[in-house]
């Protein structure tokens, strides 16, 4: 009881229905309650700290998914744009190519308009000209109107530039229509002259036979000739000089080595002057080479040339007062003018050889027939026979022969080796030239020596 005593009571007092109790506690005891009571408190508490960290956890990761998720969103919208951003740079630069090409096809056709308001006298003169080629060629008009319709245009030439250009754009049956009503206001003095030759500044030039053919062709122009080239059409033309360059659409044959072969006719203007190119079609290797001369079959090939150019001349309908031929290449137009075309709508027609290059062209006699031409006949020494190979026939002196006058283009004025004996019998046919035309006053001389020589054969 003393023990019990000392302690401090406490006491518990418990209502239970209508008796009471009292209960004394150990202070231990309660302590110890305390303790328990804290204990539970702070385990409640830790729990509850425990599930809100858990559910910060949980929306700390849904955030960071939700970010996530929007970040992947906004790249793929990004690249979206991206798509449409380069889609519409490649059609802005797909429009501004159209643009530029537009305005390309605008220039090249102001240019192209330009270049027919701004074609001279002498090329519309001869875009008509060869116009009436095309048209006898293909049957749209007979031989007697296209000289007929030809001697309009050269009455015309003074005052051409009346002419409508926009009608140049048209069919050759539009351009007839206008010839015929085109009003006569106008004479030309000069004749007309045809080369056939082998070389033409700027289009081909080996030697001084180029600048020669197109000096000369200007300068009689200026005198008021009607001029025109015939060339073969090699590979190595230069086709940018040639202003209009057409094909005539018609097939065009000429004979050689038997039968007749087709060829293909092209129609231009270089430097005021009418130009006809001759191509082969068979034997198209003949012009499509590095070179102009210097292979062994050149003789087949300029004899295909000048045959070629007088089957055209005659088809054509042309019929020129002069037809100029120059050099061995085309000296063989002589003898088949003669022989086989004079007859052929060209009895007014007159032949001028110049002499350059004194090469011969020494060929066997039966090469002439090649061309068409009786080998037997033409090999003799009035003809073409050589003078110091009597096997071989030379082609120069052919043409020396059969031309109504030569001109020698030499610095010393001296005769043509090997052809002494056959210029002494045609002394009269002979004119001389200074070799060079360099100056005013040697195109001057050279230029009248020819209108002598032109006016000479027209008075034969």
């Amino acid at each position: 009881m003393q023990a019990t005593a000392n302690l401090p009571a406490i006491w518990n007092l418990s209502l239970c229905g209508s008796s009471s109790k009292v209960h004394i506690v150990n202070p231990r005891h309660r302590k110890s309650h305390a303790l328990h009571c804290l204990r539970s408190e702070g385990h409640e508490e830790f729990d509850n700290s425990q599930d809100n960290l858990g559910l910060s956890s949980i929306t700390k990761e849904a955030k960071h998914k939700d970010i996530w998720n929007l970040f992947r969103e906004a790249q793929k919208n990004i690249l979206i744009l991206n798509k449409q951003r380069l889609a519409a740079v490649e059609e802005l630069e797909k429009l501004k190519n159209e643009k530029d090409e537009l305005l390309e096809r605008i220039n090249q056709l102001e240019a192209e308009s330009q270049i027919v308001i701004k074609k001279d006298k002498s090329s519309l003169f001869w875009e008509l000209l060869l116009r009436i080629d095309s048209m006898v060629i293909n049957g749209l008009i007979n031989i007697e109107e296209a000289s007929s319709l030809r001697k309009l245009v050269k009455e015309h030439e003074a005052n051409i530039s009346e002419f409508p250009l926009d009608v140049l754009q048209q069919g050759d049956a539009d351009i007839l229509a206008e010839l015929r009503l085109f009003i006569n206001k106008g004479k030309r003095n000069g004749l007309h002259v045809i080369h056939i030759c082998t070389e033409m500044a700027p289009l081909v030039s080996v030697g001084p036979l180029a600048s020669y053919i197109t000096g000369l062709s200007s300068a009689l122009q200026g005198e008021g000739y009607m001029v025109e080239v015939i060339l073969p059409k090699y590979s190595t033309l230069d086709l940018d000089e040639i202003e209009g360059l057409r094909e005539i659409e018609a097939d065009a044959y000429s004979y050689f080595n038997g039968q007749l072969h087709a060829n293909r006719i092209w129609n231009g203007v270089v430097s005021g002057i009418g130009v006809t190119l001759i191509q082969p079609v068979y034997y198209s290797s003949m012009f499509s080479r590095d070179k102009v001369y210097g292979y062994q079959d050149d003789f087949d090939r300029f004899a295909y040339f000048s045959r070629a150019s007088l089957d055209y001349i005659a088809k054509s309908g042309k019929q020129p007062d002069v037809l100029h031929i120059h050099n061995w290449q085309t000296a063989i137009v002589g003898p088949l003018f003669w022989d086989v075309f004079v007859n052929q709508g060209l009895e007014g027609t007159r032949i001028l050889l110049t002499c350059q290059d004194f090469d011969k062209g020494l060929v066997p006699p039966e090469k002439l027939e090649l061309c068409g031409l009786d080998s037997a006949e033409l090999h003799r020494l009035d003809r073409l026979q050589d003078n110091t190979n009597p096997h071989f026939v030379n082609i120069l002196k052919g043409g020396v022969v059969y031309s109504n006058k030569v001109v020698i283009m030499s610095s010393s004025h001296s005769s043509i080796p090997g052809l002494e004996p056959t210029l002494a019998i045609h002394k009269d046919k002979l004119f001389f030239a200074p070799f060079g035309v360099d100056n005013s006053m040697e195109k001057d001389f050279c230029c009248d020596l020819h209108v002598s020589a032109y006016t000479s054969i027209k008075n034969l």
